[in-house]
C-alpha cells in the first residue's frame, strides 16, 4: 500500500514538545523531534545553549555546518565573530542564551561528497520548529531579544519583516503570548560574506550596542 505523505503545511513540533522539566527536558525531548522533515538529513539537532536565567537570548536562523557536526548552536566561524561583537558591545556572551529559529541544518549538496552548502529554512519550516522557540523564550524569559538576521526575523515577527528596517532599534511585540522587547540586526554570517568586511562588522558592534544600553 502505498504511503500518504502528510501536506507540508501539516508539519509541527508541537507534539513533540514536553510541558515540563526546563532547558534540560526539552533539549532531550528535541533530540528526536520529526515535527518536519528537516532532521532526514541533519546530523543531529542543534539546540540552543546557555543560562536559563539569561538576560538576553540571541536567536539565529538555523545551525550551519560545524554546529550541525557538534551539536551545539554558534560554534562556527559566525560564532566567533558573534563573541567577539558581544564582547566589543559591552555583552557577556556567556551571559546570553543563543539558539536558532530552526533547529536542523538545511543543507544542498552540489555533487555527492561534496561539502554541504546552507540553504534558507522556509516559512513553513520556521513555522513548523516555532514551538520549540516558544518553549525556550517561556523557561528562559529574556528582558531582551536580539534577532540575527531576516530569517530568524520572520520566525519571530511575521514574513513582513525587514531587517534592513529595524536594524539597531529597540521593538516591543508580543511574541508567542509574551510581551517582548527586540532589537534586530544582520545574522553574522552576513558580515562574512560582506565586501565590505570591517564596515559590516562594525554596524553589527554598533546594533549590539543598543542592545546594551537597552538592557541597563
Amino acid at each position: 500500500m502505498a504511503v500518504t505523505k502528510a501536506p507540508e503545511d501539516a508539519y509541527t513540533a508541537e507534539p513533540f514538545v514536553p510541558d515540563r522539566g526546563g532547558l534540560t527536558a526539552l533539549r532531550k525531548a528535541a533530540a528526536d523531534c520529526r515535527g518536519c522533515p528537516l532532521h532526514r538529513d541533519a546530523t543531529q539537532t542543534v539546540f540552543g545553549a546557555g543560562a536559563t536565567d539569561a538576560r538576553v537570548m540571541l536567536v539565529g536562523e538555523q545551525p550551519g555546518d560545524q554546529e550541525d557536526r557538534q551539536g551545539k548552536p554558534f560554534v562556527g566561524p559566525a560564532g566567533k565573530l558573534l563573541d567577539r561583537a558581544l564582547q566589543e558591545a559591552g555583552l557577556d556572551p556567556a551571559d546570553a542564551y543563543v539558539t536558532n529559529a530552526v533547529k536542523h541544518f538545511k543543507f544542498t549538496r552540489a555533487e555527492p561528497r561534496k561539502r554541504r552548502i546552507h540553504k534558507a529554512p522556509s516559512l513553513r519550516e520556521m513555522t513548523a520548529c516555532g514551538p520549540w522557540l516558544a518553549a525556550e523564550l517561556a523557561v528562559v524569559e529574556p528582558e531582551l531579544i536580539v534577532v540575527l538576521g531576516a530569517t530568524a526575523g520572520k520566525a519571530l515577527l511575521g514574513s513582513s519583516f525587514r531587517v534592513t528596517q529595524v536594524r539597531g532599534t529597540v521593538l516591543e511585540e508580543e511574541i508567542h503570548g509574551r510581551p517582548e522587547r527586540l532589537v534586530p540586526t544582520v545574522h553574522p554570517s552576513a558580515v562574512l560574506r560582506a565586501d565590505d568586511r570591517e564596515g559590516a562588522y562594525q554596524g553589527l558592534v554598533a546594533d549590539l550596542k543598543v542592545a546594551a544600553r537597552a538592557l541597563g
